[in-house]
């Protein structure tokens, strides 16, 4: 299962997300990760959740970025939710031109391959997203 938060910048996606990973850790049997474009939000989350630095691991791109996601589900078997902050930039993709339907189909792919959820913020609001990526969205802000 994909989710997304969305909005413009500064309307709060980060605080709603930093509560739901907070909240999924206390009853999750899995491992949780959060990946974050820096580590400003590490002492926010709750010790048990994995917290990545995208920018640590020379992604370019959002191939690469899938890539990357790829090699993170697989090194880890239980893998239960990932969570993913400011996601147009960890995906390369912070040009408005460019359509991330594609890049959410393929998340949405892994996600029922592996059996892994995905939480996404980004700062976009829902009316610039295709329909298919705004069925995804559980809060607009």
């Amino acid at each position: 299962m994909v989710q997304i938060i969305a909005g413009s910048k500064g309307k709060g996606k980060t605080k709603i997300l930093l509560d739901k990973v907070n909240t999924k850790v206390k009853e999750s049997s899995g491992t949780i990760v959060y990946l974050d474009k820096n580590s400003k939000h590490m002492y926010e989350l709750d010790r048990k959740v994995r917290l990545i630095n995208v920018n640590d691991y020379c992604v370019t791109n959002y191939s690469e970025f899938i890539g990357f996601l790829c090699g993170m589900i697989s090194q880890d078997h239980d893998l239960e939710t990932v969570y993913l902050d400011s996601f147009l930039s960890l995906a390369c993709v912070e040009n408005t031109d460019i359509d991330i339907t594609p890049i959410i189909e393929k998340i949405d792919m892994l996600s029922a391959k592996f059996n892994v959820d995905f939480v996404i913020s980004m700062s976009r609001d829902k009316s610039q997203l295709s329909e298919y990526v705004a069925e995804r969205v559980i809060v607009a802000l």
